[in-house]
């Protein structure tokens, strides 16, 4: 390879760091170490990391949280966890925040070599960096048409798309998150006279916004302290190719006006420097907020709004084309069995049969996630309990998601009769008779409330991608209370699943 790829050791064991760094060294990565949680963030913030290998004991507090944080500093890094704990519900944690793969240790180092080489293998595919690889299978295969299936409203976008790729008119992507905005941005680009040459993504929302005018721009030696040498921004990295900027609507106004500014006149200047710099840019932009309401509330300038507003493409949510999704569960099943070096055997009529009643709130995203753990647990039952469970089930005649008051029975819409289907209601079985060792009125009580509690806790969870911080600030509680409560749901899940003799 031309240039060393940078990993990251996040481990507090200077003996094991030191070993697979030594090991990783020789196969020509550049490596860099971390003893806890706070040290790992700011060597994500400054190494700049390809690959971290993240210990899931790292003090001075689980890895949990340090993944959370650092998938939120720079989500596009892949990271592998290992530990001695191979629990089930640890991984089912860890794939749920994002982490690319889990290792067991003790490990052999040739497996960790392998797995390092099939996550950067993966990730430089989808990221265009400069190698070719995803240009090339976007040459030779049909991924990304498989991934939209037949629908007429897909359609119609790839027709969009076919139209609008050769030109080098801005083009705006709506749609919910989750919902394929990076995949539309790909594909113009892939079909763009422009797909030699580099395709750079920023996600407005992942990088606070006063580094975000430094990542975009760049900066001088000398801009700031610590600015110890010049630093070339996307806009510098993306010359003659495409730039795309994810959930713009987070970028912040005085940053509006200067990306404006290229917009109209294909300059702009670094931090720090006293001349204009011309690019050669195409500008792609995603959202899933309503700008003309930012634009209404002042959050989000006009004329920007209009500037980017040349071509607009809306992604409908995956609960509006449903018969996309079994064609999706094949697509991914596939893809993460090869991965993961795992075969399962294929979603049951059943499980497909609930998913497509699911109103799918996180859309594609959320589906791929399930896929996966699906493939890494090997437990069908336990996702779809985690459907029926915790999330809402559209009416058999809506394409609306409405809340369903049980786990099995969709909610009718008002004014509509209650449409169960034979499989559902055969789920449903008469109450049992009452005997004398059953509960009393008061442990009913108690444990319908936790139960609704766990609920509600899994819910929000869900809603904020497992962001247990904000997910305490909407549900009203302290951080701790909140990570009480789930150590508490894990423990009685623990116990339902492996129920003493």
């Amino acid at each position: 390879m031309e240039s060393k790829t940078r990993i990251l050791i996040a481990d507090d064991d200077q003996t094991m760091a030191q070993s697979l760094g030594d090991y990783l060294g020789r196969r020509n990565f550049e490596v860099s170490f971390a003893e806890n949680h706070e040290e790992s963030l700011r060597s994500v913030r400054s190494f700049d990391p390809g690959l971290v290998l993240l210990d899931y004991t790292l003090p001075p507090i689980d890895g949990v949280e340090t993944l959370e944080r650092m998938k939120q500093l720079r989500p596009e890094t892949p990271v592998i966890v290992y530990s001695g704990h191979a629990a089930p519900d640890v991984i089912f944690r860890l794939s749920k925040l994002g982490a690319e793969d889990y290792l067991t240790t003790p490990f052999q180092l040739n497996e960790l070599y392998s797995r390092i080489a099939r996550v950067l293998e993966k990730r430089q595919s989808q990221s265009g960096d400069g190698n070719g690889q995803l240009r090339d299978r976007v040459r030779r295969q049909r991924d990304f048409s498989t991934l939209f299936g037949t629908s007429p409203r897909m359609q119609e976008i790839k027709n969009t798309i076919d139209q609008v790729a050769d030109t080098n008119a801005t083009v705006l992507i709506r749609g919910e998150s989750g919902t394929g905005k990076e995949v539309v941005a790909r594909m113009i680009y892939g079909h763009s006279v422009r797909r030699d040459k580099p395709f750079v993504k920023v996600n407005c929302a992942a990088i606070p916004h006063e580094l975000l005018e430094s990542e975009l721009f760049g900066y001088e030696q000398g801009a700031f302290t610590g600015a110890n040498r010049q630093k070339l921004g996307k806009f510098d990295q993306a010359n003659y190719g495409t730039l795309f900027l994810d959930e713009i609507s987070e970028m912040h106004p005085a940053l509006q006006a200067k990306l404006l500014h290229v917009l109209q006149d294909g300059q702009f200047s670094r931090l720090g420097g006293k001349r204009d710099i011309g690019v050669d840019v195409r500008v792609l932009a995603a959202t899933n907020k309503f700008l003309e309401q930012a634009v209404g509330d002042g959050a989000f300038r006009e004329d920007l709004f209009y500037r980017l507003n040349v071509i607009t493409i809306h992604i409908p949510p995956l609960r509006e084309r449903q018969e996309e999704i079994p064609l999706f569960l094949d697509f991914f099943l596939r893809k993460y069995s090869e991965f993961y070096g795992k075969q399962h055997p294929p979603f049951s009529e059943y499980a497909i049969s609930r998913m497509m009643g699911y109103a799918w709130p996180g859309n594609i995203r959320e589906l791929e996630n399930l896929v996966k753990r699906y493939v890494i647990v090997g437990n069908e039952s336990q996702i779809i309990r985690e459907l029926s469970t915790h999330k809402p089930i559209m009416s058999s005649n809506s394409a609306n998601p409405v809340p369903a008051p049980t786990p099995q029975i969709a909610v009718p819409m008002q004014n509509e009769e209650p449409a169960i289907s034979s499989k559902v209601g055969s789920m449903i079985a008469e109450p049992p008779a009452l005997e004398d060792d059953s509960p009393s009125l008061l442990e009913i009580g108690r444990r319908a409330a936790m139960r609704a509690e766990s609920e509600a806790i899994e819910r929000v969870l869900q809603q904020t991608r497992w962001n247990r911080r904000e997910a305490a600030r909407i549900l009203k509680i302290s951080y701790k209370a909140l990570l009480n409560k789930m150590k508490l749901m894990e423990e009685q899940s623990s116990q339902s699943k492996y129920p003493q003799a």
